[in-house]
């Protein structure tokens, strides 16, 4: 009773005038409306509800046919949405110590990875708030809407207070047909944490393809500067696929580097290729991988009886962080997320096998890319879930350069380099 009392206490303040970070240079007002500001767990409950989701697990996912009608084929058919409308703001209250000791680290800061969860839900949380007039009158959304990619994470400061609240905002800030740019600003205090873009896909819960969204409209200056930055940063991923690694050979540039790199391990006391040598203050790429494996158990299911994209994200990163660790052999600190990609759904009650590996570094910051797949027990294949980008770096403190040996492992360095 003392934490739901400290929690309602909380949540019953109403913010006047809501302010957020538009750009990493201003802030800006968008709207004077008093609205509630929730607890990241009625966040969690309210979702429920809107995808009328059970609070018991059954494998048997809830009959949603009869809400296809009200899914439309023509996003003319929609009304604008203004960017005000999907504004929300959420409260970790970290002041509550029962709430404190699932954030709290043994270093005095903030599990990163517990925010990154809180990321996840608050995007879900936006997007339907967007979509909201196409709920239906028992409050049910007829749209699925889940996390297509995290395209990036800034981070500000290295310790987080384990004892001030966390204040998220965040609201639309570009869509598509049938996907969207959720921008989230997170403060303590007048601190900045974190910004983060999460982009979002809405789904026809019965056939699994795209569904469409409301339009967004933008009413001045500053929202079309937004707006058009998100068309860049579509753009921006469509020219990355198209030159991604899995396609297309290097550039010029690129293979000079690898050249390069090969020449350094050639043992100049032998005339052949095949005697490597590790230069001095390296160490070799296949030396730092770190490996783990998750059963997927229900208690971590989405609101769609999937396993929880946030969850991945924080078992990839704590993953990714042991790596780090081994790897520079001090405390890390993540100062970037980048390019976490979501290919496929994880079932409930799979075998997640998670494999880290340093895949670039420049004498004081590194990457740790998380590889996630999905493995069927039965049939004996997997299936690529996830990819994650984290960069670290350890302060002052330098660490090795990472020296390729194969060529696939030089293409790992280069998407790192990328």
């Amino acid at each position: 009773m003392r934490l739901y009392g400290s929690i309602l206490r909380l949540c019953s303040q109403t913010v006047h005038t809501k302010c957020y970070q538009a750009s990493m240079l201003q802030t800006r007002c968008i709207s004077d409306v008093s609205k509630p500001i929730l607890s990241i767990e009625q966040v969690r409950s309210h979702l429920r509800k809107v995808v009328g989701a059970s609070k018991s697990y059954s494998d048997t996912i809830p009959d949603r046919s009869g809400l296809k009608s009200h899914l439309v084929d023509d996003q003319t058919k929609l009304a604008p949405r203004k960017m005000s409308d999907s504004f929300q703001t959420v409260c970790i209250p970290l002041s509550d110590k029962s709430i404190r000791e699932k954030y709290i680290n043994i270093h005095g800061s903030v599990r990163f990875g517990q925010l990154l969860e809180n990321l996840d839900t608050f995007a879900v949380l936006i997007s339907y708030q967007h979509n909201s007039p196409l709920l239906t009158n028992t409050g049910i959304s007829p749209l699925s809407i889940v996390t297509a990619m995290v395209d990036e994470i800034k981070i500000h400061h290295d310790l987080i207070d384990p004892t001030v609240d966390i204040i998220m905002t965040g609201h639309v800030m570009w869509t598509g047909k049938s996907s969207l740019e959720i921008g989230m600003w997170l403060k303590q205090e007048d601190k900045s944490v974190l910004d983060a873009e999460f982009v979002m896909v809405a789904r026809d819960p019965e056939s699994k393809k795209a569904a469409v969204i409301h339009p967004l409209e933008t009413t001045n200056e500053e929202e079309r500067k937004l707006f058009e930055a998100g068309n860049q940063h579509k753009q921006k991923r469509l020219a990355e696929a198209n030159t991604s690694l899995f396609q297309n050979p290097p550039t010029l540039e690129e293979r000079q580097i690898v050249h390069e790199i090969f020449l350094k391990t050639l043992d100049p006391r032998s005339k052949s290729f095949r005697s490597r040598v590790l230069p001095e203050g390296s160490v070799w790429m296949e030396s730092t991988r770190l490996k783990n494996a998750v059963v997927c158990f229900p208690e971590k299911r989405n609101i769609h009886n999937k396993v929880f994209g946030g969850y991945l994200m924080r078992k990839a990163f704590e993953l990714a962080w042991a790596n780090a660790c081994v790897f520079s052999g001090n405390r890390p600190y993540v100062v970037a997320v980048d390019d976490i990609l979501f290919h496929c759904p994880v079932p409930i009650g799979s075998l997640l096998l998670m494999s880290s590996q340093v895949s670039y570094s420049d004498g004081k910051k590194f990457i740790a890319r998380v590889h996630a797949e999905v493995m069927d027990t039965l049939q004996g294949t997997s299936t690529t879930s996830n990819v994650f980008h984290f960069t670290f770096t350890c302060g002052d403190h330098p660490v090795p350069a990472v020296v390729p040996m194969t060529y696939g492992e030089s293409m790992l360095y280069l998407d790192g380099l990328r």
